[in-house]
Formats: structure tokens, C-alpha cells, sequence
């Protein structure tokens, strides 16, 4: 074998590339290949669609720094509107690429005398870590020992009120982004009222997103768990009685968000006024009629666990009036009052959020920012199943032989302030291409289906 000569396909390689033409054309070709090559390794699930402000503009933050950081002040009022507000506070730091340093939530429900707030870290009501892993890439949650300069703060203050837009808020935003003092600074502190519970810039998709990191801690989940396994229990006995024989699978339970309060309907009753909207208030009466026409439940003995206020608690009156064959259970009657009464506010609705979210059946009302949010989070579970395309009718079927009695819907949710077919309530899913989270803070008539 002559060795010094080189075979003729590299001596065709050679003569190949020392055209300047093709150098270049060669060139170009590797470029491209190692572009496809990155982004074929790019992870999906942060490709999202940039957000967009009512101008149609892009606010999206791009890379988030963890040498740089937002402080946020304590989040206030119920627990879900307080979800929505670290929602706010974490794509805000996204904005202005920067970490969210552990925010501080109310245990209570006090809201207008701060002194009387009972402070609770985020990560002990959510997993940190799992947060973290969950939206790595679009969010990121530090701790303040991450900072190694804690009094050098820009300090943001921002405004309230009705002079304070929508449009106000958001300029001063891109304005702190774009300002080199405030980048100069590790940390930037925003100071002001509850200044994430009201102005909202961001997608659906993107709350959805945040929505599903948070994670209970898993002493809340247990408990969450052994509520959620005494309905069931509960319905497996029923049915037993009532038949005399065990179900032939796992029994289901609906689980009804019902607001009845008294300051609930006060406030509910001024809003219909304000809105010239009659389909906000259900009462009681109305509630039982609807859900009892929701299709199968009266096929067998059904459980429906009752999501209410502690203070109605003791009315007996709202395990009353029910159609046969529906078996009404609140905390106490199930006897889990115990699990409940040991923990501050914050906790005892996490649990009741966690029941209701895996309930095979959910029925709430539109204008609760409560059920709002556990029917965004059952959407986006069956969107990220496969079992829903966006857009898509409510009318979902399936071969699943937990949905038997919910008319062949897969995690069907419903709302009972607005009248469906046949007399119930009307079949509800989230519209995640909604640009704004408005409808879900504030309420809607328009659910989607």
C-alpha cells in the first residue's frame, strides 16, 4: 500500500475546499448545522410566547441573573389571591431579569391593619426546592443569604390608587430595567401597599406556568391526602349501604366551592349592581338545584364534599335539601374538622384548594377568585395531558372509568352561578390564550365554554 499518497476522495476534499467560494459555502453549512444542533437541545417547556401589554409590545425579561435580586414586601388577603400575587411578584423579577428573593405571606386573614398580619414564609407553605427544579429556566427563587450586600438596596417605590394605571406600572418597570443605577444594585426592594395584588401584564400561560411549581410541603399535602381519602372512604360505605355491594371502582366525589358567607353576598350583591350583572349571587337553594342536575350524579350515591367557610361550619342547614342520592359532607360531619382546626387560615384553604383540585368533579363559582383558580389548574392538567387541545369545547369524552356520572368529561368543572343545559350548572374551562389574568382575578361571565 502506497501510504504517501492520499486517497483520491481526500484529494478531492482538498482541491474542493480551496476554492474561496466554497470555503465560504462551507462554512456557512457548519454554522447552520451547529445552530440546528442548539436548538434542537433548548428545552421545550420555556419556549413560551413573550408577553404582551395592551400596546402590544414585548415585556419579556429574558435570561434571569442569581447575582441580582427583587424583594418584594410581605403578600397579603386570601390565599389565592395572594398566589396571584407572588405570581406577579416572580414574572415582575423575570421582567427585570432578575431572582425573587423568598417572599413572605399572611398565615391571617387580616389585611388593612399590617401590625396584624401573621407572617409565613413562602417555603413553608411551598417546596422551595421542587419550585426551583420545576421552573428552572423561567423563574428563580432565592434566599436571602444568597446576597452578599443586604443594606446597598435600590429602593422602588410603587404607586396605588386609581391615578396608578395599568399603563403607569408598566412604564415604570421598564424604566428600572433600563436604568443603569438601578442594574448597579444587587438588590431592588419594592416598596407600597399589597402592590401586586391589582396590576397585571403578563398571559395566562404564564401564571399557568408558576401556578405549577408551587408545590405543597409535603406535611400540607399529607394532610390534604387523609382529606381526601375519608371521602372516598366515606363514599365506599355509602354505596355499600345502599347497594350492598363495594363499588366496582374507585368512588368519585364532587366537590362544591360554596359561597354562601354573609360578606361574601354583600359583596357579590354590590357587584351585580356595579356590573349591571344579575349571574353572580347563588344561593343555597340554588346551588343544590343545579348541582343535582349535573348528568349522572343521581346514577348512584354520590359524595360532595362542601368547600365552605368556617363559620358556616356550624349552620346544619347547608347539609339539607339535597336531591336524593347526593350525600352532602363538610369538615365536620366527615370528621376532619381535627386536620382542619390546628392550622392558621393560610393553611386550612391550601387544604381545601388541594381537595377541591382533585376532586373528579369541581362546581364553583365564576366570580371566586378560589374556583377560578383551580379550574386554570385542572385546563392546564388536561391541556399538558394531551386529553384537551387549546381552545377545544368542554364536551371532552373518555374510555376513564373514574369519570362514570360526569356525562364522559374528564375532570369536568362547572359553574353553578351560571345555568347550563338541562337546569345545572354551565360546564366552565380556563381560556389559557387569554392575555390578561383579569378575568380570573376579578371574575367573568365568559368561562370559556
Amino acid at each position: 500500500m502506497n501510504l504517501s499518497k492520499p486517497p483520491k476522495h481526500i484529494k478531492f476534499l482538498d482541491s474542493y475546499l480551496n476554492s474561496r467560494v466554497c470555503r465560504c459555502l462551507f462554512l456557512i453549512s457548519i454554522a447552520l448545522i451547529f445552530r440546528a444542533a442548539f436548538l434542537l437541545t433548548t428545552p421545550l417547556a420555556f419556549k413560551h410566547n413573550n408577553p404582551f401589554d395592551t400596546s402590544g409590545k414585548d415585556i419579556d425579561g429574558g435570561v434571569v441573573r442569581k447575582d441580582k435580586f427583587l424583594e418584594v414586601p410581605q403578600i397579603a388577603w386570601g390565599l389565592n389571591n395572594q398566589k396571584i400575587a407572588v405570581a406577579r411578584a416572580f414574572l415582575t423579577a423575570r421582567m427585570l431579569n432578575r431572582t425573587l428573593l423568598l417572599p413572605s405571606l399572611s398565615a391571617s386573614l387580616y389585611y388593612k391593619e399590617v401590625d396584624l398580619l401573621q407572617s409565613v414564609t413562602f417555603d413553608k407553605i411551598f417546596q422551595f426546592d421542587r419550585f426551583n427544579s420545576l421552573c428552572n429556566g423561567f423563574v428563580q427563587l432565592g434566599r436571602l443569604s444568597d446576597v452578599s450586600n443586604t443594606t446597598d438596596v435600590f429602593e422602588l417605590n410603587k404607586g396605588s390608587g386609581r391615578k396608578w394605571t395599568v399603563e403607569r406600572d408598566l412604564e415604570q418597570l421598564r424604566k428600572v430595567k433600563q436604568d443603569p443605577g438601578a442594574d448597579g444594585h444587587e438588590v431592588v426592594r419594592i416598596l407600597g401597599k399589597n402592590p401586586f395584588l391589582w396590576h397585571d401584564h403578563w398571559p395566562v400561560r404564564e401564571y399557568a406556568k408558576i401556578f405549577e411549581c408551587l408545590v405543597l410541603v409535603d406535611e400540607i399535602a399529607e394532610e390534604a391526602e387523609r382529606v381526601v381519602s375519608k371521602i372516598r372512604e366515606m363514599g365506599s360505605q355509602v354505596i355499600e349501604s345502599k347497594t350492598g355491594s363495594m363499588p366496582g371502582a374507585q368512588p368519585y366525589y364532587v366537590a362544591v366551592h360554596m359561597r354562601i358567607e354573609k360578606d361574601w353576598m354583600i359583596h357579590c350583591k354590590k357587584l351585580q349592581q356595579r356590573n349591571n350583572v344579575t349571574q353572580i349571587c347563588s344561593s343555597k337553594e340554588e346551588i343544590m338545584e343545579r348541582v343535582g342536575h349535573i348528568v349522572g350524579t343521581n346514577q348512584q350515591p354520590t359524595v360532595v364534599y362542601l368547600a365552605v367557610a368556617d363559620d358556616l361550619l356550624e349552620d346544619g342547614s347547608v347539609l339539607s335539601g339535597w336531591k336524593e342520592g347526593i350525600l352532602p359532607f363538610e369538615k365536620k360531619k366527615l370528621g376532619v374538622w381535627d386536620i382542619y382546626r390546628k392550622y392558621p387560615y393560610l393553611i386550612q384553604s391550601a387544604i381545601d384548594y388541594e381537595v377541591c383540585l382533585r376532586a373528579d368533579v369541581f362546581v364553583g363559582n365564576s366570580y371566586s377568585t378560589f374556583s377560578s383558580l383551580i379550574v386554570l389548574e385542572r385546563s392546564q392538567k388536561l391541556l399538558r395531558m394531551g386529553a384537551v387541545t387549546e381552545g377545544s369545547s368542554c364536551d371532552i369524552t373518555t374510555t376513564d372509568s373514574n369519570a362514570s356520572g360526569t356525562g364522559g368529561i374528564r375532570w369536568p368543572s362547572y359553574a353553578y352561578n351560571i345555568p347550563g343545559e338541562s337546569g345545572g350548572p354551565k360546564k366552565w374551562m380556563t381560556n389559557m390564550s387569554d392575555t390578561s389574568l383579569q378575568a380570573i382575578s376579578y371574575g367573568s361571565n365568559d368561562i370559556s365554554c
